[in-house]
C-alpha cells in the first residue's frame, strides 16, 4: 500500500476544506444564521406609561389610542430621532435639522440634505407640535405625528433613503429588536415596520413641550405682574391689539390674530405679505395649494409658534429675514396687496385719517423694538437644555 506523502495530506485537507466551503455556499448556508421567529419572545414585554409634563395651564395633549404613550415607546423613538443611520449614507438625522439649541430647527434659512442640494424651505420648530391639529410642514401635508416622522426618511433631498433599507437595518441592528419588542411587543425581529418606527418618533415628538417658565409664562399666567419693563409691557400691549381696554395710546399690531393661544400659533394658514405678484399663479411656492389644489391658498403657510422664536432664526418659510427686527421692518410695510393677503396685515399701526379705503401708518421704530423685546419674553431655555429631550448617544 502506497502511503501519501507530507504534502500531498496537505493539498487534500485544503482542498477538501474548500469543496466543503463551495458546498455551504452554494447552499446558502449560515454558520451564525439570525433567527427571525420568535427570537424576542425571552424579553419581558411590560411597557410603563407616559405621561407627559406640560404646564398646567396648557391643555390636554391628545394621544391617539393607536399610539399610546410608554416610556420604552418614547426611549426608543428618541433614539431613532437622533440616529444617523436612518440616512442613505449614515450621515443626517432627524435632528441634524431639528436641534434642541435651535428650538428644534437648525437654524439655517433653508435645510440642506445628505447630498448637499439645498431645499426649498426653512425647518420648523417641534416645539409644542403635540398641539398641531391642523396639519404639519408648512403647508400641512401631513395630518399628524405618524405621518410627518414617515417623510423626511425617504425624501430625495433630505434624508434620501428607503423605508425598505432602514427596516432591514432595524432588523439587523445589536439593540434596537430589543427596543422594539419592549416600546411594541412584537415576537421577533422580522415585526418591525416603518409604521412602528415613525409611532415611536411620534411619541418622542409629543414631549416636546414647553416648560411654562418663561418670562412671559410667569407674567400671565403665574401673577408675576411686575415682571415685564415697560417695553416688554407695551410690546405685549401691541402684539394683543389691547392698547384700549389699557388705555394707553399704542397702535395695533395684530400678531394675535395669526399667533394667539398658550402656544403662540392658531394652526391655520396664512398669506402674510411676503412677496408682491400680478396674480396668485406667480407664487414662486404655491404653498398650502398643494394638498388643498384650492387657487385661494396659493402663498399660505401655516403660521410657525412664536414660542422660543428669538432661539430660532432665520424667519419665515425659506428664511428670508436673520432677524426679528427685519420681521418687524416687514410687517410694519402692511403688506403688499396680493388678491389672499390676510387684511390684517394691511391693519397694522394707526388708520390714516382722511384715508379712502383706509390706510394705516404702519410702527416706529420704538414700537417695532418693544414687540421684538416682547417677543423675548417667550424663550425658554429650560425646555431647550431639558435632558430628557437631548442626543441620547453624547
Amino acid at each position: 500500500m502506497k502511503y501519501l506523502n507530507h504534502t500531498q495530506r496537505i493539498w487534500i485537507t485544503a482542498a477538501s476544506i474548500i469543496a466543503i466551503c463551495l458546498i455551504n455556499a452554494c447552499n446558502g448556508s449560515d454558520p451564525d444564521p439570525i433567527v427571525l421567529t420568535g427570537d424576542l419572545l425571552n424579553i419581558p414585554y411590560t411597557p410603563q406609561s407616559y405621561t407627559i409634563v406640560k404646564p398646567a395651564h396648557f391643555p390636554e395633549i391628545d394621544v391617539p389610542a393607536s399610539n399610546p404613550m410608554t416610556v420604552e415607546g418614547v426611549q426608543l423613538g428618541r433614539r431613532l430621532f437622533y440616529d444617523p443611520m436612518l440616512s442613505a449614507d449614515s450621515t443626517m438625522s432627524c435632528s441634524s435639522c431639528h436641534l434642541p439649541a435651535g428650538s428644534f430647527t437648525d437654524n439655517k434659512a433653508v435645510s440642506i440634505g445628505i447630498d448637499g442640494i439645498s431645499g426649498q424651505r426653512s425647518s420648523m420648530s417641534l416645539l409644542n407640535v403635540a398641539y398641531a391639529n391642523n396639519g404639519l410642514f408648512w403647508d400641512g401635508r401631513s395630518p399628524n405625528l405618524e405621518d410627518q416622522a414617515l417623510r423626511p426618511i425617504e425624501d430625495p433631498i433630505e434624508m434620501h433613503n428607503t423605508w425598505t433599507n432602514v427596516v432591514e437595518q432595524l432588523k439587523q441592528h445589536k439593540d434596537y429588536p430589543t427596543r422594539f419588542r419592549k416600546a411594541f411587543g412584537i415576537s421577533d425581529r422580522s415585526e418591525i415596520t416603518k409604521e412602528l418606527a415613525a409611532k415611536a418618533m411620534a411619541q418622542f415628538e409629543r414631549i416636546l413641550i414647553s416648560s411654562g417658565n418663561s418670562k412671559y409664562d410667569r407674567f400671565v399666567f403665574k401673577g408675576e405682574t411686575n415682571l415685564l419693563d415697560d417695553e416688554e409691557l407695551d410690546g405685549f400691549i401691541m402684539f394683543n391689539d389691547d392698547a384700549l381696554n389699557q388705555g394707553v395710546n399704542l397702535p395695533d399690531a395684530q400678531c394675535f390674530h395669526c399667533h394667539g393661544g398658550l402656544i403662540n400659533t392658531g394652526n391655520k394658514y396664512f398669506n402674510n405679505g411676503l412677496d408682491s405678484v400680478s396674480s396668485l399663479d406667480d407664487f414662486k411656492d404655491v404653498g398650502r395649494f398643494i394638498v388643498t389644489n384650492n387657487p385661494s391658498d396659493k402663498g399660505k403657510f401655516r403660521a410657525p409658534t412664536l414660542r422660543n422664536i428669538a432661539m430660532s432664526a432665520p424667519y419665515m418659510h425659506d428664511g428670508r429675514f436673520k432677524t426679528l427686527k427685519e420681521v418687524m421692518d416687514h410687517y410694519s410695510k402692511n403688506g403688499t396687496a396680493a388678491a389672499n393677503e390676510d387684511p390684517f396685515i394691511r391693519q397694522i399701526g394707526y388708520p390714516i385719517q382722511g384715508s379712502n379705503p383706509i390706510k394705516y401708518t404702519g410702527l416706529t421704530e420704538y414700537q417695532k423694538n418693544a414687540l421684538v423685546k416682547f417677543l423675548e419674553t417667550l424663550n425658554d431655555p429650560e425646555f431647550v437644555n431639558n435632558p430628557d429631550i437631548q442626543n441620547p448617544f453624547q
